[in-house]
């Protein structure tokens, strides 16, 4: 029996996890297929519980529905529970079960492109967003042992949900606030959609970084975001969004299809690939 799994989003065209998926599928020969599918948030809920009468053995959640998703799906894991948000679903005996792989995604790919030391060169965080993602990302800079973060958001009100995880090293700005927080930034992350293909740019001057600060952006279409481009001329270390999708799929792509992958250069390669060509 072909095994069907999806990534669901909105909007959800600038996808590369059936790219992602499908290189997986092909080089473990399994049969199934990895669907994208656009889905309005009124029309997510009832997306989302008729999963299996689909033929879905489960998918992964993007903007804007990964908090809905906590919500409706019948069991959690604690990392799921943590971070209030689920990218990941599967089901098991029909039960719709959610997780959140983003913190290993975006942990495992700071390890890569910045070194497995870069907690200590990076003490203080500032954090843009206070979505799903943003979520995701504080849980993994306080697990990391950052001494500092301090979250930055169009509402402060969504943005004081997150000082729950630590109120001891998590602090809260008004957008307005950031160009005089960056001076005392080591680690700047981008977890909104601004940058992405189709929106709004992430208007923000980086002069006021330390030279020695990092510039990360979830981001991964475009690539190189407006931020990540200003911060490498400027010659600071910058990370993409792409490691993040590819390391946050690993446990998803286990459940749906019984293999668990790896995160290969011959893999990063073919996604960038498709990034620049359609570029």
């Amino acid at each position: 029996m072909t095994l069907r799994a999806f990534v669901v989003g909105h909007p959800i065209a600038h996808s590369r996890s059936p790219l992602l998926h499908g290189f997986w599928l092909k080089q473990h020969g399994i049969d199934g297929t990895f669907e994208r599918i656009d889905v309005t948030p009124e029309d997510f809920p009832e997306f989302l519980g008729s999963l299996e009468e689909q033929g879905f053995s489960g998918g992964c959640i993007t903007i804007p529905h990964k908090e809905t998703a906590y919500r409706l799906v019948a069991r959690r894991t604690e990392r799921a529970e943590r971070l209030q948000a689920v990218n990941t679903v599967w089901l098991e005996d029909g039960v719709l079960h959610g997780d959140n792989t983003d913190v290993i995604g975006f942990i495992e790919n700071l390890d890569v492109m910045l070194g497995a030391d870069w907690p200590a060169l990076h003490r203080r965080a500032l954090v843009l967003g206070a979505g799903g993602a943003a979520r995701a990302v504080v849980a993994g800079l306080l697990d990391r042992g950052l001494e500092r973060i301090t979250i930055a958001n169009r509402s402060i009100d969504k943005a004081r949900e997150l000082v729950a995880f630590d109120p001891q090293r998590i602090g809260v700005i008004a957008l307005g606030e950031v160009p005089g927080a960056l001076s005392q930034t080591d680690l700047l992350v981008n977890t909104t959609a601004l940058g992405m293909t189709g929106k709004p740019p992430l208007d923000i001057d980086l002069s006021p970084l330390p030279g020695h600060a990092a510039v990360s952006d979830i981001v991964y279409a475009p690539l190189e975001t407006d931020i990540l481009r200003q911060a490498r001329q400027r010659g600071l270390k910058t990370v993409d969004g792409l490691g993040m999708l590819l390391y946050q799929g690993v446990p998803g792509f286990e459940h749906w299809y019984g293999v668990r992958p790896k995160v290969t250069p011959a893999l990063r390669a073919l996604i960038e690939a498709d990034l620049e060509g359609r570029s």
